[in-house]
């Protein structure tokens, strides 16, 4: 028996949102309609071969990374020119706003930039920036060494159990860090195919978040602690006799998957197409186009495995996914999401 899922956010796109528009590659687009002022923003060209390219508030809105690359971060001053009220100016730079092109932006607000205790915490991030009611934080930080027992205060209020981190100043791959398989800290690669490997770093506590980085250097990391009804973080089995069905409490409006094996790190979202069953996907791990292979269906409380691609459905497989919602199955409102 399920339990309905309440929430005290019932507004999921005061906290995340997506939004396409159309690049014109000239200086000074001003792009509104997202709902809030995004402190975290990410990029893809959807019709062409332009690399992911990622800004937040905390490292500045012309520090760039790009998802599908082990690349330092570079300052693009033609990429992103200013998170606004109400959403973004963009510049010239084809990967945020190439000519005629459609561009999916995937936007997440935090906002609150101090009041975090240092308490006893070995790493101090440099600046930071969360939104605890969403579960959600970026922060900026530098290590000397590779201590596993090294940790920040992060200020979310529960325990994040998804991680997404980059070394800024030097080529390192991404480190996606998790605790949801089984209890352990577990880590892929999010600009690469690599499978699943342990981490040996300390897990992470409603206070304390113990980062994992093999040497000296500049990091950002984005941390998720699932909230009822707006976010999670989970995973499910591949199967090709019965196309798995996974329960979120809320209609997706953004959902990432990857198997533990080999595979893409698949993103759909609810406005590319946007409709069932033509949910078309974007890989994170690459540049390519947005590719059309249908393969999930987004319902009113989670989403549904259309296909035996093994990108989301690896036979006998674990897949691990990052959800954010569009609306709460059933808000503190008591007003139900439907499944379109």
């Amino acid at each position: 028996k399920r339990i309905m899922a309440y929430t005290t956010i019932n507004k999921s796109t005061d906290h995340f949102n997506t939004k396409l528009f159309t690049g014109n590659e000239s200086a000074g687009h001003a792009i509104t309609g997202v709902g809030f002022q995004p402190d975290f923003t990410w990029f893809k060209n959807t019709g062409a071969t332009d690399s992911h390219s990622m800004y937040d508030s905390v490292r500045g809105v012309t520090k760039e990374i790009q998802a599908d690359t082990s690349s330092a971060e570079t300052t693009q001053s033609t990429g992103l020119a200013s998170f606004d009220s109400d959403g973004f100016t963009v510049g010239t730079r084809t990967a945020s706003n190439s000519n005629n092109m459609t561009i999916a932006s995937w936007n997440w607000k935090m906002g609150t930039t101090s009041g975090i205790s240092a308490g006893s915490q070995t790493i101090t991030p440099s600046a930071y920036s969360i939104n605890a009611t969403a579960g959600m934080g970026i922060y900026k930080w530098s290590r000397t060494g590779s201590s596993t027992s090294d940790y920040f205060s992060h200020g979310l209020g529960a325990t994040p159990v998804m991680a997404w981190q980059k070394r800024t100043d030097g080529v390192q791959d991404w480190y996606v860090n998790f605790t949801v398989r089984d209890g352990s800290n577990d880590r892929m690669q999010l600009n690469n195919t690599t499978a699943l490997t342990d981490d040996s770093t300390t897990l992470p506590t409603a206070t304390n978040y113990y980062p994992k980085s093999p040497e000296t250097g500049n990091y950002v990391t984005y941390l998720f602690a699932p909230i009822k009804g707006f976010s999670k973080f989970g995973i499910y089995y591949g199967s090709h006799a019965n196309y798995p069905f996974v329960y979120t409490g809320f209609k997706p409006a953004w959902v990432m998957i990857k198997s533990i094996s080999t595979t893409n790190w698949n993103i759909i979202d609810n406005k590319n197409n946007g409709y069932n069953p033509d949910n078309d996907q974007l890989y994170a791990n690459s540049n390519s186009a947005e590719a059309t292979g249908d393969v999930i269906d987004f319902v009113s409380n989670g989403f549904r495995i259309r296909t035996t691609a093994a990108d989301v459905n690896n036979n006998n497989t674990i897949h691990v996914y990052s959800a954010f919602a569009a609306a709460p199955l059933v808000g503190s409102n008591n007003v139900p999401a439907t499944a379109r």
